[in-house]
């Protein structure tokens, strides 16, 4: 059977079809796959290889055991709703009704079922450029038109007269992740400050994704909707995967005003209806740790983060320095590879590590502007990092 029309050209245009018609492999699911035949280092994939807090998987242990194992509430159960509205007014003095907070399958979902919900045929979404590879699939499903500001320089950041020129009426959905992936880069208080203002005069709604809003290094973490004039036009999106190292329990929520979640739960009802449930009071337990705990994984993260930098600095590449996230961006110029593909691609066999090209993360007009960039994740044992940094550095020599 062929499958023809408006879905197939819909499913290309979103990237989940190759031009003969199979289904697209993205660059993850390849390079773990390279990283799994040739038997080395997978820093290309974004997931750590160490459990999240005792606490929390002996909570969900418990809701296993006290049979709750059935579905739960289509917003969410109650226990989670509340512990991210105190999540959200104990770190960033937001006061939040749990009745404006609804539970997704991970941030994954709670992104597609916000860009089916507030996105029609032809309307605008802005986003940075590189951007997480999710973003432009979702947007073309929604029949959207996807509009990018490429992020500059060392430190990758917006121009602001880009992104200005880049939100006008058509601007449906202004969509940023910051913490940022893959860059690594923090958004600074003026840029997100001009995002807020673009989206009032435009009467755009902003969509922003904060999964790494713990694992920020120098500064604390921002939230779009604790600024000035954005709480009413502002979707944030989070998750228990990257915080509490539950990347496969896919526990993710959305916090925004009523008549937004509603209408994101219109959709989200039949995407998975509901998941996770004996997972979602063990995300509330997590959420109610002691300050100790969040500090200490975003310290311990950035003592990972200068261990692998380190290892590539001494292999030869020129290295970013993340401000978040798990990843760092190496330009593997200096080492005479104009495209970071080819060198991926060679890394198992020259180093026995694997990384992910940042060309992957961009539109093809512009993947030549990060050609010779890698992104590689630090978000491993200390001794898998140790391995890696001097495998990686033997390439210097």
């Amino acid at each position: 059977m062929t499958l023809t029309g408006s879905w197939q050209r819909t499913a290309r245009g979103a990237g989940l079809l190759a031009p003969d018609g199979r289904i697209a492999s993205t660059i993850f699911a390849e390079m773990s796959a390279l990283a799994a035949s040739t038997g080395a280092i997978n820093l290309g994939q974004g997931f750590p290889d160490e459990d999240g807090p005792a606490e929390v998987l002996e909570a969900a242990r418990r809701a296993i055991a006290d049979g709750v194992n059935q579905y739960p509430p289509g917003p969410g159960m109650p226990v989670l709703r509340e512990a991210v509205a105190v999540h959200q007014e104990r770190f960033y003095g937001l006061a939040v009704d749990p009745a404006e907070v609804l539970v997704t399958a991970g941030a994954t979902e709670g992104l597609a079922a916000t860009i089916l919900a507030l996105v029609d045929d032809g309307d605008e979404v802005v986003t940075l450029e590189p951007f997480y590879d999710a973003y432009g699939g979702l947007i073309a499903l929604a029949r959207g038109r996807h509009v990018t500001v490429p992020l500059r320089g060392h430190d990758f950041l917006p121009d602001h007269d880009e992104l200005r020129a880049a939100v006008t009426d058509r601007t449906k959905v202004i969509l940023i992740n910051n913490p940022h992936n893959p860059t690594g880069t923090v958004l600074p208080l003026e840029t997100l400050e001009l995002i807020v203002e673009l989206a009032h005069e435009h009467d755009a709604i902003i969509v922003t994704d904060e999964v790494y809003e713990h694992l920020v290094f120098d500064a604390p973490h921002i939230p779009v909707a604790s600024l000035a004039g954005a709480r009413e036009r502002t979707v944030t999106i989070s998750s228990a995967g990257k915080t509490f190292s539950v990347t496969g329990w896919k526990i993710g929520w959305i916090v925004a005003p009523r008549e937004i979640v509603t209408a994101i739960l219109a959709v989200k009802q039949f995407l998975t209806f509901v998941n996770g449930a004996p997972f979602q009071p063990a995300v509330a337990v997590g959420l109610g740790l002691g300050d100790e705990f969040f500090t200490g994984i975003a310290s311990t993260l950035k003592t990972k983060r200068d261990l692998l930098s380190q290892g590539l600095v001494k292999a030869g590449f020129d290295v970013s320095s993340p401000r978040g996230t798990y990843f760092v961006v190496a330009d593997a110029a200096p080492l005479g590879y104009a495209d970071a593909r080819v060198l991926c691609r060679e890394l198992p066999s020259l180093a026995g590590v694997v990384g992910v090209p940042i060309s992957a993360f961009c539109h093809d007009e512009l993947a030549g502007e990060y050609a010779s960039l890698v992104r590689f994740a630090f978000c491993k044992k200390t001794e898998v990092l140790e391995r890696a940094a001097a495998q990686l550095a033997r390439l210097g020599r």
